[in-house]
């Protein structure tokens, strides 16, 4: 490793080091890990990394660091700099290949398991090659607009034929999407395991320009006879469907051959079998399959559409979020390459393009926010997924940075805007594109109806800024607009502590604890233990907190139900209940969290404790994580007092009131006398 300390090596040392990685792969805006150990990833240090907007545990071993435009060359950097890592299939080793087999067989969500592999297998057959799509869809947008401005002809209307000068230009997003289908092949057959090129191959017959001649002068699709056997012959440019029904053959063959072959033969008869095998059977069969079976898919969207733009579009204003949230969005992407190869254009397009500006409104609104509030880790992160929202048409920044964070808030809005400028849409009749595009400001120009496509963007994106902004990010009062200050349910919480409550076991166990420290300089610097708003300890409602009976301190309302370790030190009281944790640092402060009011009587419920009392834990270790509408549920406040209890006064005692993030915003700052 260089002697300088890269942003890689400062992302792999959070992940446990370079041991711990198992397989990295990169998308377009998120670097993708396999880890021995999930546990050691340490969220918190992750997150204080500039460059990283974002990170999502997908399973017990699949770790997400969202990196936005910066992804390759980090990815780049992490592999020059970890040999080891470096390589797609060829970094794979047979323990990798037993994690993923574990993965598949037991998956994110028990029994449908297949479900989440069908969709990463989706997934990962276009995602290698978004970025040629995107170049592609800039291209695309450019000479639609020239068309527009009347510069030059139409160049997508039927008979209409450029100069070579235009024409070639138009060849640079020709190339993507005729040769999609080679693309999609190689990628989907390295998905399944087999021989990538191998795919490529089988599949680039059928794109042959010999094998078209075939058909001699007749019009395609035309059937001819091959050795006695009816053959059909298909245009397959653009076409996703045959490449990925191949693939998913290919893969289960390669895996039987190389059970069967002599391993010191598999070099030269792996390959030859299986394309000896898959030629005839994907010219024969699978792929105009794949065209049957895609038309009759798209059939349906565009029987739909016929029937009511009106009611098509807002379907997909309304799904869409959940679809990309859910990961399944990808099962919609062949569809629309499926329409611009066979009707010439696409519907599904300008309403997607609604969620996405639906999404990058409400970016807005937190940038807005945050910016009112100083809070810089919050404009840093919604303002780079803004640009990549606007300028790229890419959401995921936006999607793991922010929204899906809080989701309870962000969600909805999405939704607001999403379904208000895709109803917009198809009360206009709709609007179609005739490529596949990035839905950002740059490829407006390439709808079919500019300005009833760029009103219900426009209308999406201010209804989503605009509810966020009211309403808030993290809860209620806590949009541009409000206090900030309050995220739980004080009517609740009154009613809850309304009789005074003595001091509980909790606060007695840390206070027999509780001693003097005995560096009087000494100093110490809390961080929120959970993400929220941080408050005044005398706005806890609960007089034992309020009163600072136990200690000086803060509170905060909770967003989420994840809560970590505030504090570097050794846990000195964890309650069976999970609703208490107290931690004495190596300078003898003792620190109670103590989560909710009078959530000792829930006896756990809710509650999942991630410690024990003796461990030793460091900034950001994962403490409990609850269910906050459990607890809300219940009737009990969810507002997080953090005490200091040693018994010592205090002299300068500094505390930040606002948005804090878990084992990140440092909320309090401590002095001894």
């Amino acid at each position: 490793m260089s002697a300088k300390t890269t942003v890689g090596s400062r992302i792999v040392e959070q992940l446990g080091g370079v041991e711990n990685i198992q397989h990295l792969t990169h998308c377009a805006t998120r670097l993708r890990f396999e880890l021995n150990d999930i546990s050691l990833a340490n969220d918190a240090n992750m997150e204080l990394i500039p460059e990283v907007m974002g990170l999502v545990r997908q399973d017990e071993h699949r770790y997400q660091v969202i990196v936005g435009g910066a992804v390759e060359q980090l990815f780049n950097e992490i592999q020059k700099e970890f040999p080891r890592l470096r390589g797609g299939e060829e970094n794979t080793t047979d323990s990798a290949g037993a994690l993923k087999a574990e993965l598949q067989s037991r998956g994110p969500r028990g029994k449908y398991a297949w479900i989440n592999w069908f969709f990463e297998f989706l997934a990962d057959s276009f995602r290698p090659v978004l970025g040629a799509m995107l170049g592609a869809s800039i291209f695309i947008t450019f000479m639609a607009l020239l068309a527009t401005l009347g510069a030059i002809p139409a160049w997508n209307a039927p008979g209409v034929t450029l100069d070579a000068s235009w024409s070639f230009i138009n060849l640079a997003w020709q190339a993507v999407f005729v040769f999609l289908p080679l693309m999609v092949a190689y990628n989907a057959t390295k998905k399944v395991g087999a021989d990538p090129w191998v795919g490529f191959s089988i599949m680039a017959v059928l794109m042959l320009p010999a094998f078209m001649n075939l058909a001699g002068d007749a019009d395609l699709p035309a059937t001819v006879d091959i050795f006695g056997l009816p053959l059909t012959i298909f245009d397959y440019s653009s076409q996703v469907f045959p490449p990925l029904l191949m693939a998913l053959l290919l893969g289960p063959l390669y895996a039987f051959m190389r059970k069967v072959i002599p391993h010191n033969l598999q070099v030269i008869f792996v390959p030859f079998l299986a394309m000896l095998v898959m030629i005839p059977v994907t010219a024969f069969i699978l792929a105009p399959l794949g065209v049957y079976a895609g038309s009759g898919i798209g059939n349906m969207f565009v029987a739909v559409n016929d029937f009511s733009p009106l009611i098509f579009s807002v379907l997909v204003g309304a799904l869409y979020p959940f679809l990309v949230i859910t990961g399944t969005a990808w099962s919609v992407v062949p569809i629309m390459f499926l329409n611009i190869s066979t009707l010439g254009y696409d519907f599904i397009q300008g309403p997607m393009g609604a969620w996405n500006f639906g999404c990058f409104g409400v970016t807005a609104g937190v940038l807005l926010i945050a910016a009112r509030r100083k809070n810089a880790q919050m404009e840093q992160v919604a303002g780079g997924a803004l640009t990549a929202g606007l300028l790229g048409g890419i959401s995921e920044p936006s999607l793991y940075g922010i929204h899906l964070r809080f989701a309870r808030r962000t969600i909805p809005a999405i939704l607001a805007g999403s379904i208000t400028g895709s109803f917009i849409m198809g009360l206009g009749g709709g609007v179609n594109t005739t490529a596949f595009l990035f839905t950002s400001l740059l490829t407006i120009p390439a709808f079919d109806n500019i300005p009833l496509y760029a009103t219900g963007i426009g209308v999406s994106f201010i209804v989503s800024m605009l509810t966020i902004v009211a309403l808030g990010y993290e809860g209620p009062k806590s949009g541009l607009f409000g206090k900030g200050n309050r995220t739980a349910e004080p009517a609740k919480a009154s009613a809850a502590t309304e009789n005074a409550p003595s001091i509980d076991k909790t606060e007695a166990a840390i206070q027999r604890n509780a001693e003097v420290a005995t560096d009087e300089s000494a100093t110490l610097e809390i961080l929120a233990p959970v993400t929220g708003q941080a408050i005044e300890l005398s706005d806890v409602p609960d007089p034992v907190f309020s009163s600072k009976m136990l200690g000086d301190g803060f509170a905060i309302e909770p967003t989420d139900g994840e809560f970590v370790a505030p504090v570097a030190g050794t846990l000195t009281v964890v309650f069976d209940t999970g609703h208490a944790y107290g931690i004495r640092t190596d300078e003898g402060i003792d620190v109670l969290i103590h989560i909710g009011i009078d959530t000792v009587k829930l006896k756990g419920q809710g509650f999942t404790s991630h410690v024990a009392q003796g461990d030793r834990v460091d900034l950001g270790t994962p403490l409990c994580t609850v269910d906050l509408d459990v607890v809300r549920d219940a009737g009990y406040s969810t507002t997080t007092p953090v005490v200091i209890t040693t018994k010592a006064k205090a002299q300068n005692l500094r505390t930040n009131l606002g948005n804090v993030q878990a084992g990140v915003t440092a909320a309090l700052r401590y002095e001894l006398a």
